[in-house]
């Protein structure tokens, strides 16, 4: 039976990553750097990748990295959700990362994975956010000619202003291939577009005869591609249960302090039924995740399933969250200067990202030979 708690090493490095987040990553700073045209936290994510070895978590030691497992990298996500961080973490070091790794363990694929490990560059994947996996399809946009470079358009890329490199799925003549693009290049253009999470900003990225290097051919990266998306479904199940988590504290705290007619808001007993019924899904979300992740770090075959069940279930349970965080917070959850939108927004987002939970319901079904669920 797989041991789904929380090793001594993991709850170490919980603690660091929500020290790090408690002491740069206030809602106060969040909420400023929303109104400004830099979103992201750079110093803060200089310290989480570089200083703390969070980008590095998944990589192994002879790749230059902490030798560490998935496992460890869902906890990271877990406390970024749970402070609505500003950071690329999930572009970088999950989607970009883990297509890197899943190419041979040699040339410039693996010195560019080396320097993502080190927090030296910052990097994403060039696909729509909203792309799931198990589609069968190799989700791109780009053709590649026979120079290498790279024409076409790619909507709604997380993480995509601030990388220093984009990996970019294209078709080429001999089929698909993924090519390295450096923020820096000629005949690129990234123009931000409106999102509704305001920690995680989306771009467009147009390519019109951009210079790129191919990293891998049809051989390899259909499959790389494959597995940084499902890996990237199952990890958000985690940054998804950070955020109900917080949404769940931030909530029984302020019922137990708010009054009304004489009494705690929270002694109300249709109050306590809503929170307890949240707090079992709380439960059921953790469950889901830890498992998601930990057959994503074995190698488990039945990964897939485990990250359709995770991203269907946790997906929505965040939006429930945040929504309840706001409703039950009455006025004061409904301002700007309250962090409730900050979640609510960022489930919604996180809800069709990497796919939607029907869509992973779908799959399930597929999956385990049940019937398709009907609306």
């Amino acid at each position: 039976m797989t041991d789904l708690l929380y090793s001594e090493i993991e709850e170490e490095l919980r603690s660091s990553v929500r020290a790090l987040l408690a002491d740069r990553c206030p809602h106060e700073s969040v909420l400023a750097r929303c109104e400004t045209p830099e979103p992201y936290d750079r110093k803060l994510w200089r310290a989480l990748a570089r200083d703390l070895g969070a980008a590095s978590l998944a990589v192994p030691e002879e790749a230059g990295g902490a030798g560490a497992s998935v496992r460890e990298v869902a906890v990271v996500l877990e406390e970024l959700g749970r402070a609505a961080a500003p950071t690329p973490y999930l572009g970088s070091a999950v989607l970009a990362g883990t297509a890197l790794l899943a190419l041979p363990g040699s040339g410039e694929a693996a010195e560019l994975l080396a320097a993502l490990a080190s927090g030296e560059r910052t990097a994403t994947l060039a696909v729509p956010l909203s792309t799931a996996p198990g589609t069968g399809a190799f989700p791109t946009a780009v053709r590649a000619d026979s120079a290498g470079t790279l024409t076409g358009t790619v909507t709604s890329v997380a993480d995509a202003a601030v990388a220093d490199v984009l990996l970019v799925p294209a078709e080429g003549r001999d089929g698909p291939g993924l090519y390295a693009v450096e923020a820096s290049a000629a005949a690129l253009t990234v123009a931000p577009r409106t999102s509704l999470d305001l920690t995680r900003p989306l771009a467009d990225v147009t390519l019109a005869g951009t210079a790129a290097r191919r990293l891998a051919g049809p051989g390899d990266a259909p499959a790389a591609l494959e597995r940084a998306l499902l890996t990237g479904a199952g990890l958000l199940a985690s940054e998804q249960l950070g955020i109900a988590e917080w949404c769940l504290t931030a909530t029984v705290a302020y019922l137990k302090d708010r009054r009304q007619f004489g009494r705690p808001l929270g002694s109300f007993q249709a109050l306590k039924h809503r929170l307890a019924d949240l707090w079992l899904d709380v439960a059921g979300a953790r469950a889901a995740a830890r498992y998601a992740a930990d057959t994503l770090a074995g190698g488990d075959p039945d990964a897939p399933v485990a990250v359709a069940v995770a991203a269907s279930h946790c997906g929505d349970l965040a939006v429930r969250a945040a929504e309840e965080c706001v409703q039950l917070h009455g006025g004061i959850g409904m301002t700007w200067e309250h962090p409730a939108h900050l979640y609510l927004k960022r489930a919604k987002a996180d809800q069709i990202a990497l796919g939607t939970p029907d869509r992973h319901r779908t799959a399930l079904a597929d999956l385990v030979d049940l019937p398709a669920p009907t609306a």
